[in-house]
């Protein structure tokens, strides 16, 4: 189902970025043969621009932020859970600890650094903190504000910030910029018959491989929905597997007491934290903080039209 906002919903809404998504996404859609002036790939500097552009112009925001990940796999996760994002892990490093390097192409490290450099040149706020991932930042941001907010990113995990009452909606890129899918309580009953409070819980169950998350044996989406809403939580699923006057299929009973250890470690592991530090201003500028800077990044990177568009979309003027 894809829906896409009407003037009245689309503005006076904030819009926070999971920018890892935009980045790794913009990577792998533009060819490598789009480069810099001096022959560096710049595809993801570009992409990235354009994407947000895009994604602005549809949803106009009053407020812009960028969640960032300076801590993409918290040693707190992974005492968790050990196969959290083990697959992710470069198998030079040393351990599998938070401290253990991230996969990341070799093509891709100079354009994340330079995204980052124009952001903060810019002025726009940019947030990271360590033992919190960029998830993390996003449940912080959410949580701290009365305004709505529109959380972007490719990452079904933050559909359980979805809340109605709260006005939280996620703008889903799975399917690109040209076909957003706006996440709302509504879209999650259809798709899944549970809502954003029920997800963290639901994908537990069901298990995620592109985080390391076997799930529970014999349990797919189906049953992981029909037992969350029989059962709301984790905590009442293991009551209930331990009751036998509950009745349960057998075989599930039986998963999910085999799986009781599993259970309690990913669901704590799944829930976005929403403890990280903001600063006491998020304001997006009104005009470019460091023009010198962002006029050499523009010029080593050859984006003088995505950088204008972008600025343009977000209202903030440069004096170059």
């Amino acid at each position: 189902m894809v829906k896409t906002a009407p003037d009245s919903q689309a503005s006076s809404r904030n819009l926070y970025f999971d920018t890892a998504t935009l980045y790794y996404r913009a990577f792998f859609a533009v060819p490598e043969s789009i480069t810099a002036p001096d022959g560096t790939p710049s595809g993801a500097v570009r992409g990235f621009l354009d994407m947000v552009s895009a994604i602005a112009k549809q949803f106009p925001p009053i407020q812009v932020v960028f969640a960032w990940d300076d801590d993409w796999r918290p040693q707190w996760r992974v005492d968790l859970l050990p196969s959290y994002k083990l697959h992710r892990v470069d198998e030079e490093s040393s351990d599998q600890s938070d401290a253990a390097f991230e996969v990341i192409p070799d093509a891709l490290s100079p354009q994340i650094n330079a995204i980052s450099l124009i952001l903060d040149a810019i002025g726009l706020p940019r947030i990271g903190q360590v033992g919190h991932e960029a998830d993390d930042v996003l449940g912080a941001l959410v949580s701290k504000t009365n305004e709505p907010c529109d959380v972007v990113t490719g990452d079904r995990d933050l559909f359980q910030l979805v809340d109605d009452q709260a006005n939280v909606r996620v703008i889903s890129i799975t399917k690109g910029v040209k076909n957003l899918e706006v996440v709302d309580d509504s879209y999650l009953r259809n798709r899944y018959g549970i809502t954003g409070s029920q997800y963290a819980d639901f994908s537990m169950l069901r298990g995620d491989p592109s985080d390391g998350l076997p799930g529970v044996k014999g349990i797919g989406e189906k049953t992981a929905a029909k037992l969350i809403t029989e059962f709301s939580d984790v905590q009442g699923l293991i009551a209930a597997a331990n009751d036998s006057t509950i009745s349960l299929a057998p075989a599930v009973r039986r998963n999910l007491l085999d799986s009781q250890t599993y259970m309690k470690a990913a669901g704590k592991v799944v829930r976005v934290k929403t403890s990280a530090r903001l600063p006491k201003s998020l304001e997006c500028p009104r005009q470019v903080k460091d023009s010198q800077s962002l006029s050499e990044m523009t010029d080593a990177w050859g984006i003088e039209r995505q950088v204008k568009r972008f600025l343009k979309t977000l209202n903030i003027d440069w004096v170059a």
